[in-house]
């Protein structure tokens, strides 16, 4: 069945899924669609500065007047070759990027452009390339993908979702373009003039592909090698209900609820340790331990949303026997926990969110303010685990590789082919909603005592 959890109880639950709704209806010329800003105010460069293809965490690394000078001496070259003509924005192909003042994250982003023959250039996503735009009858680039038209992005790595665009769609020369992009986390779509030409494909990080894409960062319009012309530029911001519900609508078919947003039927544990409280799971403060699914799973994918306190910790239990510490008798404990409170500075890489356990370190710097809910899936298929966090994969991980374990305590669950699913509460109040589980095999009937079937 499809992800989308409404609970119901005694009659009357509000609907707990967020209905992600965006404008449909094409803007004008400088008309803005519901809720946008305009980037450009079709008179002159207020709001934009020149970059160019510059690594964002080199550039961060930089002082403050570092990076001052660094701006203003893009500035010259900026003014040399973009310039504004009847509304539009024109460059001639040379000169540093347009690039936002302003630093985004989740968004929905309109623009227009028109290109010449032989031109080449791009949209950059948090001051990363980029969704492309060719000139799609060049036949010296088809054997680099132009002749499949705009839209790609094409600086993921060759056969990666998304790099190719689903269907060619560019206009004739002389004639405007339209992109509308919404990217959550990593995960971005493209429409070209109205078609569809990339499906929540994961953009990756072009500066260090074995990291999640940045979280936030400028937008940026490409020059490169030929004029090209933009125009009605407007972002929209979308916020963590509406980013989550585009995540939930995009989870796609087998998933089935393993919570009722009522009551604990069909959980075990220690369930009087925690409450339901306006349709979310909620350890009691104070409280704890793991309560867990009465049904194993194997392989599985889980989704689900939860919420922090300040401070807050848990963590979800993997392929857990049923009693004891999951983090070690368990295939692993993967952590739950406000990461970038205080009193967690000193902690060990492998404790912050979304690591497992003791024994490998998830990225940090991807969960929501505490208060606000964040969206989670976990993959787990054989000895691999891997977590995706508000749209942006923040573990892939092998644990049967792992050779090192904090501490030094082994974690004997480690190798576990089967178990439950649920949550290791430590006494502070985390909710959990909309959870369901995927099935990628059958459960096996029983295993023996160190996991195996």
């Amino acid at each position: 069945m499809a992800m989308s959890l409404i609970a119901t109880c005694r009659g009357a639950l509000a609907t707990i899924l967020a209905a992600a709704v965006l404008p449909a209806a094409e803007p004008e010329l400088n008309v803005l669609p519901a809720g946008s800003r305009a980037l450009f105010n079709g008179k002159d460069l207020v709001g934009w500065r020149g970059m160019g293809t510059d690594d964002p965490s080199q550039l961060a690394a930089k002082t403050a007047e570092e990076r001052a000078a660094f701006f203003a001496a893009n500035q010259t070259a900026l003014e040399a070759h973009w310039k504004v003509v009847d509304g539009a924005l024109v460059n001639d192909g040379q000169g540093p990027y347009l690039t936002t003042v302003d630093d985004f994250g989740d968004v929905e982003l309109w623009v227009d452009y028109r290109t010449v023959p032989r031109a080449d250039s791009g949209i950059y996503l948090r001051a990363t390339p980029q969704v492309q735009i060719w000139d799609s009858t060049e036949a010296g680039k088809f054997k680099i993908g132009a002749d499949k038209g705009s839209g790609g992005l094409w600086n993921n790595s060759p056969g990666a979702a998304g790099k190719d665009p689903l269907v060619l769609t560019d206009k004739p020369f002389g004639e405007w373009n339209r992109f509308r992009i919404v990217q959550v986390g990593a995960r971005t779509s493209v429409w070209l003039n109205d078609k569809l030409v990339v499906d929540h494909a994961i953009m990756e990080n072009y500066w260090d592909r074995k990291k999640p894409l940045l979280r936030r960062g400028p937008i940026q319009l490409q020059t490169h090698g030929g004029e090209i012309a933009w125009r009605n530029v407007f972002v929209r911001e979308i916020g963590a209900e509406e980013a989550n519900g585009w995540l939930r609508a995009h989870a796609g078919e087998g998933f089935e609820p393993v919570f009722n947003g009522c009551d604990f039927a069909g959980w075990a544990g220690p369930v009087d340790n925690y409450e339901v409280v306006d349709g979310a799971i909620r350890c009691k403060p104070g409280k704890g331990g793991t309560i867990h699914t009465e049904k194993e799973y194997r392989d599985f994918i889980a989704r689900l949303e939860f919420r922090l306190p300040p401070g807050g910790n848990n963590g979800l239990a993997i392929r857990y026997p049923g009693s004891g510490d999951t983090a070690y008798v368990g295939m692993c404990e993967l952590q739950v926990l406000d990461s970038e409170h205080p009193k967690y500075a000193t902690l060990d890489p492998r404790q912050f969110h979304g690591s497992v356990y003791g024994m490998a370190a998830a990225e940090r710097g991807y969960l929501r303010p505490a208060g606000e809910w964040n969206e989670q899936e976990v993959m787990v298929k054989g000895s691999r685990i891997k977590v995706e966090l508000n749209g942006s994969v923040i573990l892939d991980a092998d644990v049967a590789a792992v050779k090192d374990f904090l501490g030094g305590k082994p974690h004997p669950g480690m190798h576990r082919t089967q178990g439950f699913f649920g949550f290791a509460g430590h006494g502070d109040a985390v909710e959990f909603r909309n959870i369901a589980i995927k099935r990628l095999d059958r459960v096996r009937a029983a295993v023996t005592e160190d996991g195996q079937p």
